[in-house]
């Protein structure tokens, strides 16, 4: 039996399931129809491991979620100021604090968008290095908690025409790296704040420029050039003076632009914080439009980091391809079927992720979208597609907000 692992929070209370909850060994922990009265009991349930949902169940699992969001969109659209300060309490005591019944709430993606742009466009704000220690800290908790939904929904605002380019670029960058260092690399945790750090703010002293640069068709001019020749330097510079002493976070903005290939567990942290923000850095920008250029599919993205300056594997570019699979959520597929989907969860095959079907083999475009497993030969995913041949829909970033 193929599943996916859920999280139980995105389950209402008060409803009976449209499909069963399991073990990871596919032991039946609630039937169809079971009815969830307090949250309690869900929380009880994960506490012994993760909460899964059969393949072919999958469908009733996410429509289940959209209905569910729906309705507390539109709560929280009544509620007014007293459940605005009633979230807020209970974002403060985290996931595992509060009332056992508190709803976690869909991320709020383009406000972190904003509060990372506001932050490196102008790092001279007052408290600007427990600002930014607060974002990582979040990004952190969310990647934690649901990695794929966090992919997802990065991939979609690195893919839009947005002023705010570099501030998309260092999160993205900063999630990546994140899940690499933890899934596949392994690194001690104590080192993850001066690498997601290192991330978000190795660009700090050329914000506005790349903005400018992601919009401008014309060829480079002499200033632009030495501002990004020089940037890395200039960044640890901006930080050293803002109060910054961590060796690991200003060695590897420093060096993320000369860090060499070759093999990483052999070289002290910064280098290998850099050499992977270096990777990571790569693949991001080639899934970004620019004036100048179109954005590259995944699968030439992933290439392009996979292998090193002397065309061969790199061990960084390696941990992305390992950690996101060849498809990553987000990533746009056709399968075999003729049909075109969005890639929404990696499976325990990287090579064979979850996707959601927006447009069927005849061309036409879905209200709903339908899940397809593609380690299923029909459903396999026969190529990438160009971003060009379908539009994201702002409906589907929220349905996967909490996966």
């Amino acid at each position: 039996m193929k599943l996916f692992t859920i999280d139980p929070r995105s389950l209402p209370l008060g409803e009976p399931l449209t499909f069963s909850l399991r073990s990871e060994d596919g032991v039946l922990l609630a039937r169809q129809g079971h009815l969830f009265v307090d949250r309690s009991t869900l929380n009880s349930l994960a506490a012994h491991g993760k909460i899964y949902v059969a393949m072919q169940e999958a469908q009733a699992y996410f429509a289940t979620v959209k209905r569910y969001q729906a309705r507390q969109d539109a709560n929280a659209k009544t509620a007014g100021v007293q459940n605005a300060s009633a979230q807020s309490t209970a974002q403060k005591s985290g996931p595992s604090g509060g009332s056992p019944d508190a709803v976690v709430q869909p991320v709020d993606w383009l406000g972190l968008q904003s509060r990372a742009n506001a932050l490196l466009r102008n790092p001279q704000s007052p408290n600007f290095l427990q600002r930014i220690t607060q974002l990582q800290q979040e990004l952190s908790q969310l990647v934690r908690r649901s990695p794929d939904a966090a992919l997802f929904a990065l991939t979609h605002l690195a893919a839009q025409e947005d002023p705010l380019y570099s501030a998309t670029h260092a999160l993205f960058v900063c999630v990546i790296c994140t899940l690499a260092a933890h899934e596949v690399l392994q690194w001690p945790l104590g080192l993850e704040p001066s690498m997601s750090l290192a991330a978000l703010t190795m660009n700090i002293s050329m914000t506005a420029l790349q903005d400018q640069l992601a919009a401008q068709e014309a060829p480079l001019s002499e200033q632009q050039q030495f501002e990004i020749r020089t940037h890395a330097q200039r960044s640890a510079e901006i930080l050293k003076i803002l109060g910054v002493t961590d060796p690991v976070w200003l060695g590897a903005i420093a060096s993320h632009h000369q860090a060499s290939s070759g093999p990483l567990e052999t070289r002290p942290p910064t280098d290998q914080v850099a050499r992977l923000i270096h990777r990571a850095d790569i693949f991001t920008a080639r899934l970004s439009p620019r004036a100048s250029r179109v954005p590259m599919t995944s699968l030439v993205a992933m290439k392009a980091a996979y292998f090193d300056e002397e065309r061969k594997v790199d061990d960084a570019g390696a941990s992305l391809i390992k950690v996101l699979g060849i498809h990553h959520p987000g990533a746009l597929v056709k399968l075999a079927s003729g049909e075109m989907a969005v890639v929404v969860r990696r499976g325990a095959n990287r090579m064979h992720p979850l996707v959601a079907v927006l447009i069927n083999r005849k061309g036409q475009s879905l209200a709903q979208p339908l899940m397809r497993d593609t380690e299923q030969p029909e459903y396999g995913i026969a190529s990438t597609v160009d971003r060009s041949a379908i539009k994201f829909r702002t409906d589907l970033l929220r349905l996967f907000a909490v996966s």
